[in-house]
């Protein structure tokens, strides 16, 4: 059963984080995220950085969309002070070493009605504490842990999502590592990706640009290879006609994008349209593409609408509005990153520099 203290898994799980993702060391001061549900993890989490000979700092909330703050205040607070973070947050997010985030929602749907333009200013105002984590110069990790509310997302018992988690999280990252890195030697530099599929036909260059293969680091599950294009070279359009986008709690179906030189020109959607064009006006790098990624996870086979796991989809790329990474060359800047999943697994293609290198998710090379 999931949530019983004799299940080793959990013990496995907060060693993978603590040792393998971010690699905490003697002295350090690490901040642990999460919500009361996550309990279980949280405590072995600390605990294991306890074993380390490092400072464990819980930081428990009630909202998964809200780390730092709570929906009360962040509906009622004035705008002036939206707009800076607290003294005392920018301290700890300055002076902290290492940032673990264990998302335990009671309610996947907690936050989405807080207006945009507050989430907006409050994104604004963290942003410069993040970028130390942005371009790679602090650790950190996301993860989940199985609540109930995860699995009713994912249309399954508390039970199957449980066992679903750790069969994509308790992999042999060692061997997969080795598996990305060939498909990061293929991409890597191209001149023009071309990507091909239901309502798609999006050309893109990573030219001067390398991926990162991402296994155990900073998301888990993890098992992706991405890269921020360079960012005047989207043309094209993208249909994700296959899943919703989700952000912010809001489900997007049907949307399209149309871009010219980098930027999204046009924003369509089946449902929601409104809310997905004022995401992507929330601030002049919202509109353009800051990452493309390669899912290769072999332990995520199905869509759960949640997107930590849903763009590690082996044989699914997606594709990320807004913020790009530094740390791989991108240079756009935006409050939102967006990540939207695109299945290439019945009649999708991937072309390098004009070789289709993979047809229906399988590769060729």
């Amino acid at each position: 059963m999931p949530h019983v203290s004799g299940d080793p898994r959990v013990e496995q799980y907060a060693k993978l984080l603590v040792e393998d993702c971010v690699d905490v060391q003697s002295g350090w001061q690490v901040i642990v995220n999460s919500q009361p549900t996550g309990r279980p993890l949280v405590e072995e989490v600390c605990r294991q950085i306890a074993l380390r000979g490092a400072y464990a700092l819980p930081r428990i909330g009630f909202s998964s969309a809200l780390a730092r703050s709570s929906e009360a205040w962040v509906k009622e607070a004035p705008e002036e002070l939206l707009q800076k973070i607290a003294p005392i947050e920018a301290y700890a997010l300055e002076n902290c070493d290492c940032n673990i985030i264990i998302m335990a929602p009671e309610n996947t749907r907690d936050g989405s009605d807080i207006p945009r333009e507050r989430f907006a200013q409050l994104s604004a105002a963290a942003r410069p504490y993040a970028e130390p984590f942005f371009r790679d110069e602090k650790p950190w990790v996301g993860c989940q842990w199985p609540t109930p509310a995860l699995a009713q997302d994912a249309g399954m018992t508390l039970e199957q999502f449980t066992d679903f988690l750790y069969g994509a999280v308790l992999i042999d990252w060692p061997a997969l590592e080795r598996e990305m890195e060939k498909i990061a030697q293929r991409f890597d530099g191209a001149k023009e990706i071309r990507v091909v599929g239901d309502g798609t036909d999006l050309t893109f260059s990573l030219d001067g640009r390398s991926g990162k293969v991402s296994g155990a680091g900073a998301n888990m599950p993890s098992g992706e290879v991405f890269y921020s294009p360079v960012e005047d070279s989207a043309n094209g359009v993208v249909t994700f006609s296959e899943y919703p986008a989700y952000y912010q709690g809001q489900d997007v179906h049907a949307a399209r994008l149309r871009f010219e030189n980098g930027r999204a020109v046009e924003i369509t959607a089946g449902s929601n349209e409104d809310f997905f064009k004022s995401v992507l006006a929330t601030d002049d790098g919202a509109s353009v593409l800051g990452e493309f990624g390669i899912g290769c996870n072999p332990g995520i086979q199905q869509h759960m609408r949640n997107t930590l796991f849903d763009e590690k989809i082996e044989g699914t790329i997606h594709l990320a509005m807004g913020n790009g990474f530094p740390f791989i060359g991108g240079t756009n800047e935006s409050a939102v990153h967006w990540d939207m999943v695109k299945d290439l697994r019945q009649d999708g293609e991937l072309h390098v520099d004009g070789e289709l290198v993979q047809k229906a998710g399988t590769w060729r090379f």
